[in-house]
């Protein structure tokens, strides 16, 4: 009786003990996002963001990426208060800095991704600190400033190993890629020929800068917003848009709408670095008679030829003409009289030897010339595309992030964008040599960058014949700012 009874308890203590590891591997295999209930996100699928310059551009950046529903906006830094105010509002968990460093410094063990969108002179010192950290990062366009600082990024990528990602988000759209299909199918033979142009700028350019001091705004700190930028000044309508026009803080228009125009043709034809590059630009007269003479400002228009090498994509050189200020090319013969060219104020042709394509701004609207060869088009399929488009280059960043360095494809790694930026500003060379003054043995000023072609050494990062123009590859950065590389 007493050994029946032990029996009894101890199938009850087994039939217990398989019970309780059954329920147990069955707890374990729930869903993750069922155990935290819905939208429950695990901390290891959950990207932690600061972001560095949260107002304008930096405010839809920050959305953008919070929308991709996998990041938490977790710290915002911003010199200028009220331009920040609305992210402050947007996420109020958000710890809030004003300068970067201190961020960075005190905060780092608590985000995994930084973002960027500051005026272009402090990117690079920027994305730099962040990367040295481990931090992945989203850079607004032009990555950099400088030629130098565009070469130092790229390589930082690989050498921090983190994801990085430049906000030309029209290299994440689909009509760069249907570009790409038409002409790996040779619809337009062998491109040997393309134009990118723009209306801008829209802010002023080609004017002297303004004598007269005003007031730094309270909730400005003006010493962190210049940077690596000389000394100035404050001067009023320079923040938070006008920068764009002067050389010690912007990169003009082809800074501003460079990447977005020529990230299709770097992409369909493989394009890595110009070998030369020459420039004309427009003149401002301070009256009928005397051109005006302002170093400091970028021109009120250009027109820029850029030559890059043949590819595995091309049989032979490729010449790239970049126009601003509301320059265009010809139209082609191909378009009637009332259709539209490129978007109307912007847009890329390309120019092969069958025939023609172009684009709008990002790549968007892609289009055989006459426009007639679009009906009925039907080209296979053969490159991905990016989920949400322009939108999900944001996700498409997010996702990598969280997948780790080399894990995951982005549209616009520094590998891409360092030398499409190096490209864009090469031709900046170009435009500032026409504004470098030199004495002939008579004393007469002469301008001996005009309609000069600039030839480029890209392994030493440097013109070859006309040595003035170098200063402008790696500027000198203000006392007490350095990229500490």
């Amino acid at each position: 009786m007493e050994e029946t009874k032990k029996q009894q308890e101890t199938t009850s203590r087994r039939n217990f003990l398989k019970t309780s590891a059954i329920a147990a591997t069955a707890f374990m295999i729930v869903p993750r996002h069922v155990l935290g209930g819905p939208g429950f996100l695990a901390p290891s699928d959950r990207l932690l963001v600061a972001g560095i310059g949260v107002g304008g551009k930096g405010e839809t950046d920050l959305a953008k990426i919070y929308e991709s529903g996998k990041a938490e906006i977790a710290f915002l830094c911003d010199v200028h208060d009220s331009r920040a105010a609305k992210s402050v509002k947007a996420f109020p968990k958000a710890k809030y800095y004003r300068d970067y460093r201190e961020m960075l410094d005190k905060e780092h063990k608590h985000f995994d991704a930084v973002t960027i969108s500051t005026p272009d002179h402090n990117h690079a010192i920027q994305a730099v600190a962040a990367m040295q950290h481990k931090k992945h990062v989203y850079v607004q366009k032009p990555l950099t400033h400088d030629i130098y600082e565009a070469r130092l990024l790229t390589g930082a990528a690989e050498k921090y190993k983190v994801v990085t990602q430049m906000g030309n988000q029209g290299a994440s759209h689909d009509g760069p890629r249907l570009l790409k299909e038409w002409y790996d199918a040779g619809l337009i033979g062998d491109v040997h020929t393309i134009y990118a142009w723009t209306d801008r700028p829209v802010w002023p350019q080609g004017i002297p800068w303004s004598a007269n001091k005003a007031p730094v705004p309270s909730d400005l700190d003006w010493d962190l917003w210049l940077g690596t930028a000389p000394y100035k000044d404050y001067v009023n309508k320079l923040v938070p848009f006008n920068w764009r026009g002067w050389w010690d803080y912007g990169t003009g228009a082809l800074g501003d709408m460079g990447c977005h125009l020529l990230e299709a043709p770097f992409s369909v034809l493989n394009l890595k670095y110009a070998t030369e590059v020459q420039a004309s630009v427009g003149s401002v007269y301070v009256d009928e008679f005397k051109r005006g003479y302002f170093p400091e400002s970028c021109p009120p228009s250009s027109h820029v030829t850029l030559k890059f090498p043949k590819t595995d994509k091309t049989q032979g050189d490729i010449t790239v003409h970049w126009m601003d200020g509301g320059i265009q090319p010809e139209r082609p013969e191909e378009l009637q009289a009332n259709e539209v060219f490129g978007d109307g104020g912007n847009g890329t042709l390309f120019v092969g030897t069958k025939g023609k394509m172009m684009s709008a701004t990002y790549g968007r609207n892609p289009r055989l010339l006459p426009l007639s060869k679009n009906e009925g088009l039907n080209i296979p399929q053969t490159i991905a595309r990016v989920p949400g488009g322009d939108n999900g280059h944001y996700g498409q960043w997010v996702e990598a992030c969280i997948a780790g360095y080399g894990k995951k494809e982005v549209s616009s790694p520094f590998s891409i964008a360092g030398p499409l930026t190096e490209s864009l500003l090469m031709a900046n060379l170009a435009i500032r040599a026409t504004d470098i003054q030199r004495k002939n043995q008579e004393g007469k000023i002469i301008y001996p960058g005009r309609n000069i072609k600039l030839l480029w050494d890209n392994a030493n990062m440097k013109i070859t014949n006309f040595d003035d123009v170098n200063q402008f590859v790696k500027r000198e950065y203000r006392e007490g700012w350095n990229l500490g590389v």
